[in-house]
């Protein structure tokens, strides 16, 4: 355990281009798709010569940034229908007629006839937060006693003590400024801050969560009465002062009214809604449904066109640092020249720098055609060949990385090596220590 969250830990640091990525829904596999990848990173190091591999900081933060990359460009391309052939840019797209009141995505895997395609939204009002404000109080040395004080924070059903001391000469904003600290690092669910005025400084806090349930009130409550230590700061700096309750979005579906705790919530498996402004009372629901096919055939192309161009533009980065980086930038160039004219012919091109453009008038008029399904055969085939080149690198991104062949494996005596799975992370890892 110690290991796997110091690695954890060594990794994020390399990912220098970008923050550390939360695992998505397309990071989840099956039993048969793990045993997959495992079989595949068994074959890999049977069959691979033993290397020397460039273990400077430089090739750690590539292999890494090169790993992150191709799983991007996976997800991408998952996202927009899934992983099969068959269904590659396939992904039904949803539309609100007013983006303003509430933006909309589709999550459904399987539409049927029989799912709901089009319904009406009204917002009436939407899911809060608890916020309380404490007293304004300017930036002069603190009243109260020095010492050690604390105080308890109900969150969640959950009680929390915070110990701190007021020092000697200390002021009211170092003060504030210190428990905004002291509580943002805790994780408790609660996010603290301090808003400046003309009239002095007032201490935040407000929940990370919005909505009530019926039988409660607040979502979290602050107290110094029964603490271990010096009471006192909870009246001094007014952490009680409840200035905005807890309430749930309340909205109507098709004229029937729902609720919900937050303004982010789904609808019949379909739909993914965030409520952004309420409703005027004169103005009529708003429309949320599916677009035409032709229309999120459209948007497909487009996002994947952005993923292949963010993929290709991150890549290019490292030509001139690591130059086995310009293997990979001609292996996406074969597979564009292999399907060209069959991209070409459907709007999607490419420029000197093997970015994507499309022409929107010729792809329009390739989906609106009678052979709109045999003209895009090409775009699912190169498709699933990006895709396919994404796994190798995501599997393996030390095929990039400069290395020194020190001996082949005797021909046809290779032997499994399951347990040297990651050449990369053994790297960072070694360096680690």
């Amino acid at each position: 355990m110690a290991y796997s969250v110091a690695l954890n830990n060594v990794y994020n640091n390399y990912l220098t281009s970008y923050a550390p990525k939360a695992s998505g829904r397309y990071d989840a596999h099956k039993k048969s798709e793990l045993r997959g990848v495992y079989n595949s990173i068994a074959k890999i190091n049977k069959e691979s010569p033993l290397s020397i591999i460039d273990s400077s900081i430089d090739s750690q933060s590539y292999a890494v940034n090169l790993k992150e990359n191709a799983r991007e460009l996976r997800n991408t391309i998952a996202s927009l229908g899934g992983l099969d052939e068959e269904d590659l840019l396939n992904k039904k797209t949803a539309f609100s007629s007013d983006s303003e009141i509430a933006d909309v995505r589709y999550i459904g895997d399987d539409y049927s006839e029989g799912d709901a395609s089009e319904f009406t939204l009204f917002v009436e009002k939407l899911a809060t937060s608890q916020i309380n404000t404490g007293n304004v109080l300017k930036d002069e040395p603190v009243s109260l006693t020095p010492g050690t004080y604390s105080f308890d924070i109900s969150v969640n059903n959950m009680s929390y003590e915070f110990q701190f001391n007021i020092n000697e000469g200390e002021t009211n904003k170092a003060l504030q400024d210190k428990l905004a600290r002291l509580i943002n690092n805790s994780n408790v669910g609660l996010k603290a801050d301090v808003v400046s005025s003309p009239e002095g400084n007032a201490f935040t806090l407000e929940t990370n969560l919005t909505g009530i349930e019926d039988d409660r009130q607040l979502l979290f409550t602050v107290s110094d009465e029964n603490t271990s230590k010096a009471s006192g700061a909870v009246g001094y700096l007014g952490l009680d002062n409840v200035t905005q309750l807890p309430d749930n979005a309340k909205f109507y579906l098709n004229d029937e009214p729902h609720e919900s705790y937050s303004n982010h919530f789904t609808v019949a498996k379909t739909f993914e809604l965030t409520l952004n402004k309420v409703n005027e009372i004169d103005d009529e629901p708003i429309k949320i449904g599916l677009k035409a096919d032709t229309d999120s055939m459209s948007e497909n192309v487009a996002k994947f066109a952005r993923g292949y161009n963010d993929f290709i533009r991150n890549t290019s980065e490292y030509l001139a640092s690591q130059p086995k980086t310009g293997y990979l930038l001609n292996e996406m160039t074969r597979i564009r020249n292999t399907y060209g004219q069959a991209l070409n012919n459907v709007g999607i091109l490419f420029d000197d720098d093997g970015f994507m453009k499309i022409d929107n008038d010729t792809l329009a008029e390739n989906i609106n055609s009678t052979d709109a399904l045999e003209s895009f055969a090409g775009v699912r085939k190169f498709t699933n060949s990006v895709l396919n080149k994404a796994n190798q690198v995501t599997l393996n991104p030390m095929d990039y990385v400069q290395k020194t062949i020190v001996a082949y494996k005797n021909p046809g005596k290779e032997f499994f090596t399951p347990y040297i799975t990651s050449q990369y992370s053994g790297m960072m890892f070694n360096g680690y220590c």
